[in-house]
C-alpha cells in the first residue's frame, strides 16, 4: 500500500472484560474474529467489511458491531484513512452491564446488524469512549452510568436471540477441539482429517464453511486471544508467546498487530487496576 497510515491506541477500563480502541488507519484488515462483543462508532471516513450478514458499508456517524466468533474484515472506502473507536465486552461483562430489564435476554443474545444507525446510542457510546480514553478512573461512577446506558440500548434495540449459524458438525468440532487443546504443538492437517473421518481437502472446505477461516488461520487467532488473556493476567510477554506456541515475542507482536491493530506491549500498558464485577 502506498503511504500506509496506521495509528492505534488501546485503553483499559475500570471493569474486567471491558476495553476500548481508537484507530486511524487506511489498513486493510484480513478476515478475523474476536472472542468479545464489539460496538463502535466511525468518526471520519468510511469502510467496507465482510460480516455475518454479508458485505456491508459503514460511514461517518454509523455504529459498527460484531458478535463473539463472527468472522469479519475491514478496508477503507476511498483513498483516505478512516477513524473509528470501539468498545469490546466479554460476554460476562455485557451481561453484567445490561440493565435488569433485559438481563434474561442477554444469556444468548446476538447483535442483529453489523451497521447500526442510532443517534442516542452513538451519543452515549461516544461519551463513554471519550471518558475511558482520556480519564479512565477519574470519574468511575459516570463511566459506569454510560456503560449501563450504552449496553442496555444496544441489547434492547439491536439484540436478538442467538443468530442462526451453520451447525458445527461433529467432525469439524473435533478438529477445532484438537487445535484448541494443542496451541503450542498443533496436529498436522492429516491428523485433523483422520480424526474427523475426512480427506484433507474435505476438512479444509468444511472447516471454512463453519468458521469462515482455515484451520491454520483459526489456530493463529486462537493463539492471539489466549496470549492476550495471559498478558491481561500478568504474564510476561515472552512467557505468553511461549505458552501459546509463537516462535518468539516478535511473532506474537506481528499477530497482535494483524488481528487487533495494537502490540502486546500496548495492551499490557493499557490496564489500570480493574474494579471486579459485582
Amino acid at each position: 500500500m502506498r503511504n500506509p497510515h496506521h495509528v492505534c491506541r488501546v485503553f483499559g477500563s475500570p471493569w474486567e472484560g471491558v476495553h476500548g480502541t481508537s484507530i486511524s488507519s487506511n489498513r486493510h484488515y484480513g478476515r478475523h474474529w474476536h472472542a468479545t462483543f464489539g460496538v463502535g462508532v466511525i468518526d471520519e471516513g468510511a469502510q467496507s467489511s465482510a460480516s455475518g450478514c454479508g458485505n456491508v458499508d459503514a460511514y461517518a456517524g454509523n455504529l459498527i458491531a460484531t458478535n463473539p466468533g463472527e468472522v469479519h474484515d475491514g478496508r477503507p472506502l476511498g483513498a483516505n484513512a478512516r477513524r473509528w473507536r470501539m468498545l469490546y465486552l466479554e460476554p460476562d461483562a455485557l451481561r453484567w452491564s445490561v440493565d435488569a430489564a433485559f438481563a434474561g435476554a442477554v444469556q444468548e443474545v446476538a447483535l442483529v446488524r453489523p451497521v447500526i444507525v442510532d443517534d442516542e446510542l452513538r451519543r452515549v457510546l461516544g461519551e463513554l469512549l471519550r471518558m475511558l480514553e482520556t480519564e479512565t478512573l477519574a470519574a468511575t461512577l459516570r463511566c459506569e452510568e454510560l456503560l449501563v446506558q450504552a449496553c442496555t440500548l444496544l441489547v434492547g434495540r439491536h439484540g436478538a436471540g442467538r443468530l442462526p449459524t451453520t451447525p458445527a458438525t461433529a467432525d469439524v468440532s473435533r478438529a477445532r477441539e484438537m487445535l484448541a487443546d494443542s496451541l503450542a504443538e498443533p496436529p498436522s492437517l492429516g491428523q485433523l482429517a483422520a480424526a474427523s473421518g475426512l480427506s484433507k481437502f474435505q476438512l479444509l472446505r468444511r472447516f471454512k464453511q463453519v468458521h469462515g477461516v482455515t484451520p491454520f488461520a483459526w489456530l493463529l487467532q486462537q493463539r492471539t486471544e489466549v496470549a492476550r488473556g495471559l498478558v491481561r493476567q500478568g504474564a510476561a510477554l515472552t512467557e505468553a508467546a511461549m505458552a501459546t506456541g509463537f516462535a518468539d515475542q516478535s511473532h506474537m507482536t506481528r499477530a497482535f498487530v494483524r488481528h487487533f491493530g495494537y502490540t502486546p506491549g500496548a495492551w499490557q500498558r493499557a490496564w489500570a487496576r480493574p474494579i471486579p464485577l459485582q
